[in-house]
């Protein structure tokens, strides 16, 4: 028995019950995703809520999380951050790394482990980017590794992490580095993903902000810090020992020397200190004022456990400070140049952190608080931030997702004013944009899964058990168990009261207050990963191959016949980014879309996607066929099974392996109607 185990623990184990009856999960799929729902069946926890805001934006959070997949064929996915392409990103992948650690702390609880694993091992391959934004990828594949508890995936990436970590110390970086003299690591806010802070407006004399501004900042110390025990950990998991103690080490470096020199007593916070020099601030200065960015060390487990430093979550609570009515403030009204805006695409608002709500840091800081809740006893003990506070700020971040300015729908966009709520950049790149977390805050964070490399299961919810009555995750796998979580403050809602941990099927731990439970659980296998590779992506120039072309243009230009082969699905009828092939209105006339392949190619199956919506009058079309083009004459492949015509889905069809230079889909637009093929992927033998 497990000396650890408290005696709660013991006493659920002695009196074993039958489990809870599981959530209707085909009808929670079908509801959330509709024709769609058949891709998130096996690869989603499902989640329910008494809190139905919360619940309602976990699912939309998977929406999104599957439409920022990008389809690289044999450079594998990786998660994106806008829909549609931006000019800064890296070319022609589509490629940004600044919330690469949120996408694979979210990713890590898709039960198809290959949309984190593809885009972990595009972060360090061979097209990585890895000084493009400062980052903390190499953590991001810890947390990943705490759930699947699989490290042949990442021992793989020692090297190439202590690569990317090692080209940080440069003093050759323009926009970050690490000075020798102060044992900190730099960086321009711009670079740090954050522009227009206060280290860049002060350092411009209030002028500007977009760029500039290079500091000491309680982020990329904190990424470097967290990165840095990953690659210790990772390099234990491969037994290089002398790697770990040697990571171990640089990692105990930045956390003293954060606690040191980036904790300002007067403000009771950690802040940046100035690198540059000028006219208007001076080297090693701090900055003039809060930022919520000082609560990123605890994010990554940073500080030590002392009462002086659990001081700064007050401000975070404080309606004069951080705390806005509708969202946290990236700084505090005090400061001179709060949401006085700069920057603007023609009349409309550009980004800024000199006062919005970014839902970026407000994850860092969900996350951060999290962790204070879970292991940080004496912080806890000072009273100062609550589980209550946990809930009601996951609460307001939820309710940014419902987007007013498109008449309520779950629409989440850029920054928001923190005193109306509103969308404050709603550009032509906004909608549904995948530059923070959600789905971890609640399974990690609400629910309390916290994952760990030893052969533990550990429950502690950060849920308000006053405000929230009852919650449900199940299907959620950790280290090859099936794991559910139940609470239910009265009994009313299950028939069972208190919280419940159930391991595959089986009740393992109770408890009748939201409080921690420890099970004891082997590593076993997860299912093996399936990775069938699309052939007919196109990442680049819609000139190279494979090449689409159609057999009639309806005001469509290059880019929306390439769209259809991009790699990118998503089913989003209120955004303006149409993603892929329009048809003209249908007449009753069939229509094709054509990939050509540079060689034969042997080919045997496909996945097809339109998309439908009433008011933009499309819909799918009425019927479909395949053909392949013989010694130049196209003829319908042989035995196909072709799947049920659907829109807004995934269509499969299937057909004997037949080599050809090119493939068409042909189909019918009903008429009165368009038809949009999003996307047509094409797989070999």
């Amino acid at each position: 028995m497990d000396p650890k185990m408290h005696f709660g623990e013991l006493f659920t184990f002695a009196c074993l019950a039958a489990p809870a009856l599981g959530l209707n999960t085909a009808k929670i799929l079908q509801e959330y995703f509709g024709n769609d729902a058949s891709w998130y069946s096996d690869r989603i926890p499902i989640f329910e809520s008494s809190a139905s805001d919360i619940q309602d934006v976990y699912y939309y959070r998977w929406k999104i999380f599957r439409a920022h997949q990008r389809d690289l064929g044999a450079d594998g996915y990786i998660s994106t951050e806008f829909l549609e392409d931006v000019s800064w990103q890296t070319q022609p992948s589509a490629l940004l790394i600044d919330a690469a650690n949120m996408h694979l702390r979210e990713g890590r609880w898709c039960r198809d482990r290959r949309f984190k694993d593809d885009y972990r091992n595009f972060l360090f391959g061979p097209n990585k980017n890895p000084y493009q934004f400062s980052e903390s990828m190499a953590d991001g594949a810890w947390q990943g590794y705490l759930v699947d508890g699989v490290s042949d995936t990442i021992t793989g990436l020692l090297d190439s992490m202590q690569s990317v970590y090692t080209g940080w110390n440069t003093t050759s970086m323009s926009t970050g580095g690490y000075d020798v003299s102060k044992n900190l690591y730099w960086i321009q806010p711009l670079t740090d993903a954050t522009e227009y802070t206060i280290a860049s407006i002060d350092a411009s004399g209030g002028a500007d902000g977009f760029t500039g501004g290079n500091a000491f900042r309680p982020s990329i110390n904190s990424y470097q810090y967290a990165n840095a025990l990953a690659i210790s950990n990772i390099a234990s998991l491969a037994g290089n020992k002398d790697i770990a103690q040697q990571y171990k080490e640089k990692a105990a470096v930045i956390k003293d020397t954060v606690q040191n020199s980036l904790w300002n007593s007067t403000y009771e916070h950690f802040i940046d200190r100035y690198k540059v020099d000028n006219d208007d601030v001076k080297y090693w200065d701090f900055i003039r004022g809060r930022e919520l960015v000082g609560f990123v060390p605890w994010t990554h487990d940073l500080p030590d456990d002392t009462p002086d430093f659990a001081q700064a979550w007050k401000h975070l609570i404080d309606s004069s400070k951080l705390a806005g009515p509708h969202g946290l403030r990236t700084n505090e009204p005090s400061y001179e140049y709060y949401m006085r805006q700069y920057r603007y695409e023609g009349d409309k608002r550009e980004c800024q952190w000199n006062g919005p709500a970014w839902p970026y840091q407000t994850t860092q800081v969900l996350a951060a608080l999290a962790n204070l809740l879970d292991h940080y006893p004496k912080a806890v003990a000072a009273n100062v931030i609550s589980k209550v506070d946990y809930t009601k700020i996951l609460k307001q971040y939820a309710q940014l997702h419902y987007n007013p300015n498109r008449g309520g729908i779950l629409d989440l966009e850029e920054d928001y004013d923190a005193a109306t709520g509103l969308p404050i950049v709603g550009l032509a790149r906004s909608p549904h944009y995948f530059h923070s977390g959600f789905i971890d805050l609640i399974l990690s964070g609400l629910v309390g899964v916290r994952p760990s490399a030893d052969d533990t299961l550990e429950i502690n919810p950060a849920a308000d058990g006053s405000s929230i009555s009852y919650f449900r995750a199940e299907n959620i796998l950790y280290h090859g168990h099936e794991i559910a979580v139940q609470w239910d403050a009265t009994g009313a809602r299950y028939g069972q009261k208190g919280l419940i941990v159930e391991v595959d099927g089986k009740r393992a731990a109770s408890s009748n207050s939201l409080s921690r439970l420890t099970v004891n659980v082997s590593r076993k296998s997860p299912p093996s990963v399936n990775r069938p590779i699309a052939l007919s992506v196109q990442q680049g120039s819609s000139t190279n191959y494979p090449r689409g072309t159609v057999s009639v243009t309806n005001d469509t230009d290059t880019a929306g016949i390439h769209g259809a082969i991009d790699g990118r699905v998503y089913f989003f009828p209120e955004t303006d980014i149409a993603n892929g092939w329009n048809t003209p209105t249908g007449n009753g006339s069939e229509v094709w879309y054509q990939i050509d392949f540079e060689s034969s190619t042997k080919l045997q199956s496909a996945e097809i996607a339109f998309f439908a919506n009433d008011t933009q009058k499309f819909d799918a079309p009425s019927n479909y066929r395949v053909q392949t083009s013989q010694s130049g004459k196209w003829a319908n492949v042989s035995n196909g099974k072709f799947g049920k015509v659907i829109a807004n889905g995934i269509i499969k069809a299937s057909w004997d392996a037949v080599s050809s230079q090119s493939i068409r889909l042909y189909f019918t637009p009903k008429k009165g109607l368009q038809a949009r093929l999003i996307e047509l992927k094409v797989f070999g033998a």
